[in-house]
């Protein structure tokens, strides 16, 4: 929650550093570029690292590049330090997201999915809360009060540092009772394994380009097919946005109980439904309809990225920061396309366009059933 409440910071000041700065589109974009691309790409390097070195602290250093960021924000006077502070706050996501995933992979207890559905929905309230805080503060006292922000860091490195030790003392119990054994991963050929991952990776892309749709341009999309006002549009905005952190909350715990692939099956394709039928009805329509869509797109994320973690089992951080990066790419990827072809066409066509995106989830039939294997990873084995 702390570590994306700050991460969400970035956006909400942009009005306020592109008035500052002198800034057009293109330089806004750059910005979200340099986020994005420290915040993403680098997690599976981070990952891949981690497995093989364990850094149990690594997780309150990642803040402390967050907090240097929010401090260099507050005092950027060019683009050149803008660029570089938006970097260094990207580069503590980047961090964070695989060590802390596997962090709940180890304390789940056997309910993977819970524990991921817990981890993530903390993420999704403080992406709602950053923007909130920006409103409150930010927008009154200027870009550079982001430095008041700066108490949150370091209350989250405190945090982090002890779960450090913990992380820590799950690697003395590992070396003094398994010598460096690696858990066993599942009874696939490589090539089966590759296979599936990359499907895995399909279903991420499907989902996340057309929640780069509703989350980005519905607002846009309401007033401009219903002439409704901002602040109903917004009103409206929130109640998709809860709709998907309740999804987070149902979808890992569900898969604990039924199975991750079914979970997966009915998240991806069963929305499909949906979003086919969204575009051509009318305003009360389209409202109760976002709201299934919202909780039964996110459902998808806890299962399929605990499904790729149980794949292989001994590279918990590459997994996890594959797949958190690689979502946070396509969001910001499909938001920048969405919006070009918007320009183009209109908003309305954007929604008729990716409204077949969920059919994609028919490729879920060719991902292997895992619990039918009978293969359970032991937590202590979890770091090697």
């Amino acid at each position: 929650m702390l570590n994306d409440s700050l991460q969400s910071l970035i956006p909400a000041i942009y009005p306020l550093v592109k008035d500052a700065f002198r800034l057009n589109f293109t330089q806004i974009g750059l910005i979200t570029f340099t986020f994005q691309i420290t915040a993403s790409l680098l997690q599976p390097v981070v990952g891949a690292v981690t497995d093989h070195r364990p850094q149990p602290f690594s997780l309150a250093a990642g803040m402390g590049f967050t907090l240097a960021g929010l401090i260099l924000l507050s005092l950027a006077h060019s683009y050149e330090l803008l660029l570089i502070s938006v970097g260094l706050v990207g580069l503590g996501s980047s961090v964070f997201h695989p060590e802390s995933s596997r962090v709940a992979y180890m304390a789940a207890g056997g309910r993977r999915g819970l524990a991921q559905s817990v981890f993530q929905v903390g993420g999704n309230f403080g992406s709602s809360l950053g923007p909130l805080l920006a409103a409150v503060i930010i927008a009154s006292h200027g870009a550079s009060h982001v430095v008041w922000f700066s108490p949150l860091a370091l209350a989250a490195m405190v945090i982090l540092f002890w779960v450090g030790r913990w992380y820590q003392g799950g690697i003395a119990r590992r070396d003094g009772k398994t010598a460096h054994r690696r858990p066993e991963a599942a009874s696939l050929s490589r090539r089966r394994i590759a296979f599936s991952v990359i499907i895995l990776l399909v279903l991420i892309f499907s989902k996340y380009f057309y929640l780069a749709g509703m989350t980005s341009y519905y607002t846009f999309y309401l007033m401009d097919k219903f002439g409704v006002s901002v602040q109903s549009a917004q009103v409206r905005l929130f109640f998709f946005q809860f709709a998907v952190a309740a999804g987070t909350v149902i979808g890992g715990p569900l898969g604990d109980r039924i199975g991750r692939k079914y979970v997966i099956w009915g998240s991806i394709l069963g929305v499909a439904p949906f979003t086919l039928v969204l575009p051509y009805v009318g305003l009360p329509a389209t409202v109760v309809l976002a709201f299934p869509i919202g909780i039964i797109l996110a459902s998808a994320f806890p299962s399929i990225l605990v499904y790729a973690q149980e794949l292989l089992p001994g590279s918990i951080g590459l997994i996890s920061g594959l797949f958190f990066g690689f979502a946070f790419g396509m969001g910001g990827i499909g938001s920048a396309v969405l919006g070009t072809i918007a320009d183009h066409t209109s908003i309305q066509y954007v929604y008729r366009l990716t409204a077949f995106l969920p059919l994609l989830g028919l490729i879920t039939v060719f991902l292997p059933n895992l619990e039918s294997r009978g293969r359970q990873a032991d937590p202590k084995d979890l770091i090697s």
